[in-house]
């Protein structure tokens, strides 16, 4: 399989994992829920890894972790886009790198939901939604910096 080819590859995973839905109305629904947010988040960062390891392999850099690389100072075209994308708050990427670093963490990525006897107070969009629309921006993003590995 190509770099690119696997990119794609667990690009689709993740789209697949998210669009999973636990239907079963069980005690294990909000489990489950949580579980396919978290895989296609686990997914999502081996595709980043993935990505970086594409564009860069003209660069012949000696790893390809995605927190190394974009917090790290190469001069290459691709990773300087990115880096400069996950400096913007609001912008997909830097949304993606906050999910990542929950993911790693004590508590995780996936946002539990209240009890239904309980008043919430909304925690924002769905790990799900906001996931799907990393994903689409991520994808949307391909192009433009497989054309310019590829001048290389």
């Amino acid at each position: 399989m190509t770099p690119a080819g696997r990119t794609n590859q667990l690009l689709y995973q993740a789209e697949l994992l998210l669009g999973l839905s636990p239907d079963d109305d069980d005690e294990h629904a909000e489990a489950r829920r949580r579980a396919l947010e978290e895989g296609a988040l686990a997914t999502l960062e081996l595709a980043l890894d993935s990505l970086l390891r594409e564009v860069t392999e003209h660069a012949r850099l000696e790893h390809h972790d995605w927190r190394q690389l974009l917090g790290g100072d190469e001069a290459v075209a691709e990773l300087t886009q990115l880096r400069a994308l996950a400096e913007v708050p609001e912008s997909w990427l830097a949304r993606l790198l906050t999910r990542l670093e929950a993911l790693h963490g004590v508590e995780g990525a996936a946002r539990r939901e209240a009890a239904s006897g309980l008043i919430a107070v909304s925690a924002g969009e769905p790990l799900a939604r906001e996931l799907a629309g990393c994903l689409k921006a991520f994808k949307a993003l391909l192009p433009a910096l497989r054309e310019t590995s590829q001048e290389w």
